[in-house]
């Protein structure tokens, strides 16, 4: 007689995590946080407004769509967001080079393919650095950036010689949550936030000024670390892999918060990193 398998561990079973970001990569997050036995809560803290020069943008992707380009590099999952809403088409010619697993994994969550995702520093200048190395001759390359991005990238490609076309994609905007969210985070319900960029520790910091103690603050890398605290967040943990599975399995190193002592209000207390 056959014995039926155990069923597979959920480390997170009861924990209800804020996923801050919505659209197809925040579904392909809720349904991962679902599978570790999570109750994922969708509450989208950033968004796109057009840049102040949409022909300049909408020029340069019907220019991409043509093959102009011999890569196309975007540093945030937001301009991920402004290439799907534009149905921008990248062609099979053109290399897509992207900082950071989580711009990765949205392009991946909308259909479009990566080439390239810098090894060590996921960061422009680390991009900038691994595609000199891989492109000696000089070659066209299309940078989408936001309002505020410094133009780093676009700076150490043309001192390489390449032929760089600078856009500014869009401008971020604040999503205020509703006042549900607001609560649940104010009195400890919501046990961790996920924070994937500088600008979604920004909302955060803005958006929940009373964070319990034991909310887990979990950031997805060292740079978004040093951005939140430098926007005045706390951060709990950073994920050790820069990934989706890497950001939840942070979180999962942590006691659920209110399952210390189950009398006591969620508020427990788990001491933020310095530094």
């Amino acid at each position: 007689m056959n014995t039926p398998a155990a069923a597979a561990p959920k480390p997170l079973k009861g924990w209800r995590v804020l996923v801050p970001r919505g659209g197809p990569w925040g579904d392909s997050v809720a349904a991962a946080l679902r599978a570790q036995g999570a109750t994922p809560v969708i509450a989208p803290l950033i968004n796109f407004a057009p840049s102040e020069d949409a022909t300049d943008l909408e020029s340069a992707l019907r220019d991409l769509a043509s093959g102009a380009f011999d890569w196309v590099t975007l540093t945030s999952s937001t301009t991920v967001d402004v290439l799907h809403a534009y149905r921008a088409v990248i062609p099979p010619t053109t290399r897509v080079a992207a900082v950071g697993e989580t711009t990765a994994a949205a392009l991946g969550a909308v259909g479009y393919r990566v080439d390239l995702v810098p090894d060590d520093d996921n960061s422009a200048a680390g991009m900038a650095a691994q595609l000199i190395a891989l492109e000696p001759k000089p070659m066209r390359v299309l940078t989408l950036r936001s309002e505020l991005a410094k133009p780093v990238l676009t700076r150490l490609l043309v001192e390489a010689g390449h032929d760089v076309r600078s856009v500014v994609a869009y401008r971020t905007v604040g999503v205020p949550v509703t006042e549900k969210v607001a609560t649940d985070v104010r009195s400890g319900r919501i046990n961790a936030i996920l924070v994937t960029s500088g600008s979604v520790a920004e909302q955060v910091h803005e958006q929940f000024p009373e964070i319990p103690a034991g909310t887990v603050i979990a950031a997805i890398g060292p740079r978004t670390a040093k951005d939140a605290r430098r926007a005045g967040l706390g951060v709990s943990v950073i994920a050790k892999e820069q990934t989706v599975a890497g950001l939840i399995a942070a979180v999962a190193q942590f006691p659920l918060p209110h399952a210390i002592d189950e009398f006591a209000p969620p508020t427990g207390s788990f001491p933020r990193i310095q530094g």
